[in-house]
């Protein structure tokens, strides 16, 4: 890894912050000085020292966020925000990436990470992990569409959902309602619905796997997954 990535992502500033510090002479590879900031380091094996304390080498970074409509779940878009533009730079120095999508105008709880591994398994088709999503729907959902998400719906190409669980809030000619899926096909709980005839006008993802979204985190807010939370997701790989 690149010396001065390591330092950044080690919380000494931005890349171009790690320029200036590498010029000051403070840094040290194995006891030596280091002043180029290309140099190729081991972080595991090679000791780093700024001003002679020992830098503690992180490799991966876990965020949730509250994302708020209107932004993609993308890490880059030459015309529209993406979820990554809401990031302070020390955390994109660490490049995350968004786990799943969730659509432009939905929001709702969102796992961005380096971690390649994790967010394979939590995206794995095989691992069936579950997804609750708060909706508000023009129209009347009914015990008939809860026995239907339950078997499984057809979708407008003609894709047979897994089951899912559907939970009525409260029904009327706008009813709210939470549904939970195991699965994560494009715009799929918009197109559960549009299969039994009804339309989302309002859709907030609450939880993924084993994590909820933290109630105290306003949209376009985000933190760090504390150590309970990120036990809880490795326990579920």
């Amino acid at each position: 890894m690149r010396l001065d990535k390591l330092l950044a992502n080690s919380g000494f500033g931005t890349r171009k912050e790690v320029k200036k510090l590498l010029k000051t002479g403070v840094v040290k590879v194995d006891g030596k000085v280091v002043k180029d900031a290309k140099v190729h380091v081991e972080p595991v094996e090679q000791e780093v020292t700024v001003l002679d304390d020992v830098v503690e080498y992180r490799e991966f970074i876990y965020l949730m966020m509250h994302k708020p409509p209107g932004f993609l779940s993308a890490t880059e878009d030459h015309r529209q925000e993406t979820v990554v533009d809401i990031l302070q730079e020390e955390d994109k120095i660490f490049e995350p990436f968004p786990v799943g999508r969730l659509d432009k105008d939905t929001e709702g709880f969102l796992l961005l990470t380096n971690d390649g591994q994790l967010a394979h398994q939590l995206l794995s088709p095989k691992k069936h992990v579950p997804k609750t999503y708060y909706a508000k729907i023009d129209g009347e959902v009914t015990e008939a569409d809860i026995a239907a998400f339950r078997e499984g719906v057809t979708l407008d190409d003609g894709y047979e959902t897994l089951p899912a669980e559907l939970k009525i809030l409260s029904a009327g000619p706008q009813s709210e309602i939470e549904v939970t899926i195991v699965e994560g096909k494009f715009h799929q709980v918009k197109r559960m619905f549009q299969a039994v005839g009804k339309t989302v006008t309002y859709l907030k993802r609450l939880s993924m796997g084993p994590l909820e979204l933290d109630p105290d985190l306003e949209l376009g807010e985000y933190r760090e997954l504390t150590d309970e939370e990120l036990e809880l997701l490795k326990e579920n790989r």
